[in-house]
């Protein structure tokens, strides 16, 4: 900021021997004089000359860039580590149990398996690690990572927070030339075997991480493995006990896939509905084998549409939460359940969305 300042400075007659200030002005900023602003008149009779300073005042002040708002975060984010382990550094682990989740006319492979960690990969319920498949591609280079959703809670299947567990699909399918093409890394994953060394990185991820809020409703919506993350909050939920967590709330999971035996953790999921009915809703949208009032197929959107008031009116409330994991085309469906009954009450359902991912409570994790 510069303003121009003019003070009067009253200079003695030259019989005088000492310096009289007519007006004294004390300025904190710096002042700075230009070249050629001094100028002098003659003061009145009393025989004393006035000298005109005409400065320049240039403030300085040290602008201090406004602090940084701190965000709370409303998951289970205190201690969260990120990145421990390194592609070019991983952690070498070992199977431990391998075992196929799908019954023999399922569409597919899927697998469960549980890795030894011996506590040196410390994740959360909602992480994921990264997996690099042993052998090299067809450069001659080490492959690269993959990355998987945890399916085991913090502290593991055994409950002694030394092991982690996957949820992997074995992929094989024909190309355009008619080729049948592997998966690399779930091949890999799929053929272990106990004992077999394996190697680990991460963990990553905090877009999935559990609300702390014990008394939220949590809306989880899984397709196939999606449900890895799930399975991980449902174990600390109902399986487990823990002195800082108790959950209280509502947890309601809808899993899709195409056959019945393709379901996978059903008698877990069956057993914590049995055992805390009040507490923890089921819902299975099998695509191939089930239909709706009309006759179409049971996707997993076509499931929640049967709720879809009752849902709506949940995810008014602030304490409500919902993950998502999967195939990337479901959210499509349930946006188009959600805007006309988000419109019967003047609000924009997109815009609506918008805001519960800004709050942390709409988290996606699609594929």
């Amino acid at each position: 900021m510069a303003a121009a300042l003019t003070a009067a400075v009253s200079l003695p007659s030259s019989k005088s021997t000492s310096l009289t200030t007519r007006n004294s002005i004390v300025i904190s900023e710096r002042i700075t004089y230009n070249k050629g602003s001094l100028s002098y008149r003659n003061g009145s009779s009393g025989g004393s000359m006035f000298l005109c300073v005409r400065a320049q005042v240039t403030t300085e002040t040290e602008v201090q860039a406004p602090a940084k708002a701190v965000k709370h975060s409303k998951k289970q984010e205190e201690g969260v580590v990120v990145n421990k382990f390194k592609p070019k550094d991983p952690y070498t682990g070992r199977c431990l149990l391998n075992s196929k989740i799908t019954g023999d006319d399922a569409p597919g492979e899927t697998w469960h398996m549980v890795f030894s960690t011996e506590g040196e990969v410390p994740y959360r319920e909602g992480q994921s690690i990264g997996v690099i498949p042993d052998g090299v591609d067809k450069n001659g280079k080490p492959h690269k990572l993959r990355l998987y959703s945890i399916a085991s809670s913090a502290i593991g299947d055994f409950g002694d927070s030394k092991t982690v567990s996957l949820c992997v699909k074995r992929l094989i399918y024909t190309n355009d030339q008619g080729e049948i093409v592997k998966g690399v890394c779930s091949n890999f994953l799929c053929d272990l075997k106990p004992g077999a060394e394996v190697k680990i990185t991460g963990p990553v991820g905090k877009e999935m991480l559990m609300p702390k809020d014990p008394n939220a409703t949590i809306i989880m919506l899984a397709t196939g493995t999606g449900i890895a993350p799930f399975r991980s909050f449902l174990w600390k939920m109902f399986f487990e006990k823990h002195d800082g967590y108790q959950f209280n709330g509502l947890a309601w999971l809808f899993l899709g896939v195409p056959t019945s035996s393709s379901l996978l953790y059903k008698e877990e999921f069956e057993k914590m509905k049995e055992k805390y009915p009040d507490n923890f809703r089921l819902d299975f949208a099998v695509s191939r084998e089930q239909t709706n009032a009309n006759g179409e197929k049971m996707y997993i959107q076509t499931r929640m549409a049967e709720y879809a008031e009752e849902l709506w009116e949940i995810l008014k409330k602030d304490n409500t939460y919902v993950y998502m994991c999967g195939l990337k085309g479901m959210e499509k469906g349930i946006d188009d359940i959600m805007v006309s009954l988000a419109a019967k009450d003047g609000i924009d359902w997109i815009d609506y969305k918008k805001q519960m991912k800004k709050g942390e409570q709409w988290n996606v994790e699609v594929y």
